[in-house]
């Protein structure tokens, strides 16, 4: 079926502006072909207009892009997946000497190695962030031991960032420029914030659900060391230029073999189920990918998320699709959602998950097992019983207690163990927050909120 520029060019635009979106940029790859699309502007301050080839903050995308080096370390025979980090990185450390010597990179790949999420510590902008900031890392509380269950963790990038630089005796930055960027020729990818002065940057916005956001008071809040687990600046096209290169088996345009059909079959062969399915709509975690069952018909791909903008990129290897979704602020998450169940259907024959939400009429669910406190680095979670209901209250605490006031929500019952957070805004799905309370193989119970795995302590 040809790419009908014109129709999808105005469903870009007019679903941009249902869910006030300031700016978006939209790539599409079938057929063999990348179509590029935007709309809005990139700053509502300026209305300077977005286009193209305009760059985002792709957030928790850039995981994909340091794990594909990894893989193509590994595939060189320069990395065993199966071996301990400290085989490779002597000065890796937990807080547990025996989960230490457990932990392999495959689990720091697939986020089964139980080290956690939101650290958040600023190592300055040198060569030497990513070193110094693993070395901070070691006295971090763990979500959960390793190799038990998923727990998405950017801590566990930031190391992957770093054995790159060992191996490599590159820097992170320079390592995936010179072993993945270059090769592919994706000129609109870049890591630094300098390196963005030369294109249309989107500028993040910040607002209420149902109305334009304003332009944040600062464009990037993440220190260098987020880069490896965060921060790759990028065209919605270069997005899916990556994507097709593993969609081809490894394949540079230039017919340059990046990496074995085996490698990239690896990446997304699953490693793991996810309790929660419902955050970014996975079933299960490859190596670097989240994955995806429509109705039978595979896929994977990843969402991200930087301090108001929002990336959604989603491949269907059967068809030959990729779609990559830019974006600035606002009902990013409901542009996403809408825009990507026409596409995909119209284009690979996807019927994409009906939207998280209770049932008109929710189950009854005694919420006394999972009220109490659960904690884990960054984050402290109440669940109590207010007035008959069940309450959360979502609260940023140690090195992240000033990214946002807390969170709280009344919790709506889906199922025994899943409920729905009301006003959870756009990063979550589609208005409702997903909270899965789960017992894992240890023996305690977790709360998942935001794929992160929060043990109970009180």
């Amino acid at each position: 079926m040809s790419f009908d520029f014109a129709h999808w060019q105005a469903r870009l635009d007019e679903l941009s502006a249902t869910y006030h979106v300031p700016g978006a940029a939209l790539a599409v790859l079938t057929e063999g072909n990348v179509h590029e699309l935007a709309t809005g502007v990139l700053h509502r301050g300026t209305g300077v207009e977005t286009t193209p080839g305009s760059v985002f903050l792709l957030g928790s995308i850039a995981k994909v892009y340091t794990a594909t080096l990894v893989m193509r370390l590994a595939d060189a025979g320069e990395l065993d997946l199966d071996a301990p980090v400290v085989s490779v990185l002597p000065e890796f450390g937990t807080v547990d000497p025996e989960a230490t010597g457990k932990i392999t990179v495959r689990q720091l790949l697939s986020h089964t190695s139980g080290l956690t999420c939101d650290f958040n510590h600023d190592t300055g902008r040198g060569d030497d962030c990513l070193a110094r900031y693993v070395e901070a890392a070691r006295g971090v509380a763990m979500d959960c031991p390793p190799g038990i269950a998923v727990s998405y963790s950017s801590v566990g990038y930031a190391v992957l960032g770093r054995i790159i630089e060992v191996l490599t005796g590159q820097t992170w930055d320079q390592a995936l420029k010179d072993r993945l960027l270059t090769p592919l020729g994706l000129t609109s990818t870049m890591t630094l914030p300098e390196e963005a002065l030369s294109f249309r940057v989107a500028m993040s916005h910040l607002g209420e659900p149902g109305e334009y956001p304003d332009p944040a008071p600062a464009w990037d809040l993440m220190p260098r060391s987020a880069g490896p687990g965060g921060r790759v600046i990028a065209s919605a096209g270069d997005i899916v230029r990556l994507a097709r290169m593993h969609l081809d088996g490894g394949m540079a345009p230039d017919g340059t073999r990046l990496m074995s059909a085996a490698a990239v079959a690896a990446m997304r062969r699953r490693e793991v189920d996810v309790p929660d399915k419902w955050t970014v709509s996975a079933d299960g975690w490859g190596l670097g990918w989240s994955l995806y069952d429509w109705d039978g018909i595979p896929g994977f791909g990843h969402d991200g998320a930087a301090v108001g903008q929002y990336a959604y990129l989603r491949v269907v290897p059967g068809a030959g699709v990729a779609v990559a979704l830019t974006t600035n602020g606002g009902g990013a998450r409901q542009l996403y959602a809408a825009l990507f169940r026409e596409l995909l259907a119209e284009l690979a024959g996807v019927r994409m998950p009906d939207p998280f939400e209770p049932a008109a009429r929710p189950p009854a669910v005694d919420i006394a097992p999972f009220v109490g406190t659960y904690r884990r680095e960054g984050v402290v979670i109440t669940v109590t019983e207010q007035d008959g209901r069940p309450h959360l209250v979502y609260e940023f605490v140690d090195g992240m207690k000033d990214l946002s006031p807390p969170i709280e929500a009344d919790l709506v019952p889906i199922s025994e163990t899943v409920f729905a957070g009301t006003g959870a805004g756009p990063a979550f799905s589609e208005g409702w927050m997903p909270v899965v309370f789960a017992g894992l193989r240890d023996g305690n119970d977790y709360c998942y909120i935001g794929m992160r795995a929060a043990p109970k302590v009180a």
